[in-house]
């Protein structure tokens, strides 16, 4: 894992989380970093577009895609205000992200903590390892985008 504050990029997450409830979403925002370098975000996006894939961390990966024109992004760490959903979790995989600084645990819907922890699941043959999970930067901060 690089050799960086995790604060600062939660920082930009939360940002991205107060966007997100300014608008009527759900407080959530999330960053990828490859070298030290924001190359993708995304903020909460469901009621908004009427549509339930536009979570920050599809649209912070949806992002980086188009920047760095590849579905492998192994490279890249995400930061996200939130775990990440059980849909959320299944498209990080996809796209090989190995790295992920989560603010807040989600819970029963969260794809580490829920009863399908797609983050840690070892069964699927294509994916590779389960990525590093990193919970309770700036927590409380994170706590507080929900009140």
């Amino acid at each position: 894992m690089e050799n960086f504050d995790h604060s600062f990029y939660m920082s930009k997450c939360i940002e991205l989380a107060k966007a997100a409830k300014l608008r009527g979403d759900s407080p959530v925002g999330s960053i990828l970093v490859m070298d030290g370098k924001i190359v993708g975000e995304g903020i909460e996006g469901g009621k908004t577009f009427k549509d339930i894939t536009f979570h920050s961390e599809i649209e912070a990966i949806r992002n980086s895609r188009a920047l760095l024109e590849t579905a492998d992004l192994s490279n890249c760490i995400m930061y996200t205000t939130h775990e990440p959903c059980i849909m959320c979790s299944y498209v990080i995989r996809h796209h090989k992200i190995n790295t992920i600084i989560i603010g807040l645990a989600s819970g029963e819907i969260g794809g580490f903590s829920s009863i399908y922890p797609v983050l840690k699941d070892t069964e699927i043959t294509k994916w590779e390892n389960p990525p590093v999970l990193l919970f309770g930067i700036l927590e409380e901060e994170c706590r507080q985008l929900s009140l």
